[in-house]
């Protein structure tokens, strides 16, 4: 029954990242910083997300890759019912694949290097994940050659300097892309610390047998 409690508990909280991501993408950051006017690249929704990767990792340390999976697969029919409502099927298609992808690669770097340091595994385990996520996201989303999922946006396709700044010029999904990849960096470096202090809390325990 505890077992059972604490696996209801990470999947609440996936189902809230992912609700609080997809409500939140719709509001792009405000402000500037180094020239880069911050709006045409980020949305509040960067800073939540990776906190999904938070919860898969407390969950694979505490039941396992198994269990890890099954949350994750809870976010993903949240994410993919939510984006089908509220997006384009392109967008859809891309979020959803992105997500499954991404947490699943992190599952996998986690477990593989759950018994070095404490830090190594959620942070090669984001890494992995976010940078696996950006990519098939983004260039699902956006990238002329994948037209045949969905018709491509001309605004996010055109050529514009890269982030703003840069003399160097690419399409303009290029440049959200290294925006939302950078704060899921720092958003992944400080979800260490919450990490490292649940540890003592939150410890390893078998996983149900019907796994």
């Amino acid at each position: 029954m505890q077992m059972t409690r604490y696996i209801l508990t990470y999947s609440l909280l996936m189902t809230a990242v992912v609700v609080a991501s997809n409500i939140l993408v719709q509001y792009p950051l405000s402000g500037e910083l180094a020239g880069i006017q911050l709006g045409d690249i980020l949305t509040y929704g960067a800073f939540t997300y990776p906190v999904a990767f938070l919860v898969t990792d407390l969950t694979n340390r505490q039941f396992g890759p198994a269990i890890a999976r099954k949350v994750v697969f809870v976010g993903f029919l949240v994410g993919v019912g939510l984006s089908f409502a509220t997006s384009q099927p392109r967008i859809a298609i891309a979020s959803g694949s992105a997500y499954l992808v991404g947490q699943l690669l992190d599952i996998a770097v986690f477990n593989k290097l759950r018994r070095m340091t404490w830090w190594k595994a959620p942070l090669f385990g984001s890494i992995f994940g976010s940078v696996t996520d950006t990519v098939i996201f983004f260039s699902l989303s956006f990238a002329a050659i994948f037209s045949l999922i969905g018709p491509n946006d001309d605004f996010a396709i055109g050529s514009a300097p890269v982030l703003g700044i840069f003399a160097l010029e690419a399409p303009r999904w290029v440049s959200w892309a290294i925006g939302d990849f950078t704060v899921k960096m720092l958003v992944g470096l400080v979800m260490l610390l919450p990490y490292g202090a649940l540890m003592s809390t939150i410890r390893p325990m078998a996983a149900p047998k019907s796994v």
